[in-house]
């Protein structure tokens, strides 16, 4: 179940995910996802007050590679070592797979500010996957803020709704779920900030699940809540010629 990166590289399973303190910026949630998912964001740039969230390309490969160097971010997320050339075959995969939603959070200050490559501004990465075959309205969600000095200042928690938002917008999600590791006081925190609710408790995996049904007026709040975000294209702003990858 899990063959790709553990908790971070495959749908939950029963190995536990295990969330970093530090004001939300670790957590596992859920979403949905329609069956086009992965590629629909492919030319998608979502732009916040601190993070913009941009397709995950072979140009972000080696800084991301790096942060998975790091004994820290493998323990947490449940993740084995892999080597470059691995990590290419990684970000295909998750181009193209089906049930997978992809973003490379940057810093918006860095990124927009200043003319920065994206892999000069990487912070972190969130992840949509589908969950459920029966229920494509019920997903999975994973933000994970990977540099030690982005994280306690609201990135993740805005990276998170803004991938919330994404969902709700663009891929018919009514329902998310959050599974977290106990100790995973911040994390939780968030999440609840977020209106989420703890339904469950395993204690073999020793992760706590909370759950958000999105009702009419929680999809209000969660669209005022990232009225602020622009949606560019990808494209247009980055790549060369006008050129998807492919």
């Amino acid at each position: 179940l899990h063959s790709e990166r553990g908790c971070r590289r495959a749908p939950r399973g029963p190995v536990p995910f295990l969330g970093l303190a530090g004001d939300t910026e670790w957590g596992v949630g859920a979403l949905s996802l329609s069956a086009e998912a992965m590629k629909i964001n492919q030319n998608t740039v979502l732009q916040g007050k601190r993070v913009t969230l941009v397709p995950y390309t072979s140009a972000h490969v080696p800084r991301y590679h790096e942060w998975m160097q790091s004994e820290e971010l493998q323990r947490l997320t449940a993740s084995e070592p892999l080597s470059l050339e691995q990590e290419y075959e990684m970000q295909r995969s998750w181009r193209d797979d089906a049930d997978k939603c992809t973003f490379i959070v940057l810093d918006t200050e860095r990124w927009s500010g200043q003319a920065c490559a994206d892999e000069d501004c990487m912070v972190g990465d969130v992840n949509l996957f589908l969950t459920d075959a029966e229920d494509p309205t019920l997903g999975e969600i994973e933000i994970m803020i990977a540099e030690p000095s982005y994280r306690g200042r609201g990135f993740g928690k805005e990276a998170t709704l803004m991938m919330m938002s994404y969902g709700v917008r663009n891929l018919g999600i009514t329902k998310f779920e959050a599974k977290i590791g106990q100790e995973n006081e911040a994390s939780i925190c968030m999440f609840k900030k977020l209106h989420f609710k703890e339904v469950a408790v395993n204690s073999v995996f020793q992760e706590v699940t909370l759950r958000l049904d999105v009702s009419d007026q929680e999809r209000r709040w969660l669209l005022e809540q990232t009225n602020h975000v622009e949606e560019k294209s990808y494209v247009e702003l980055k790549l060369p010629a006008g050129v998807l990858e492919t």
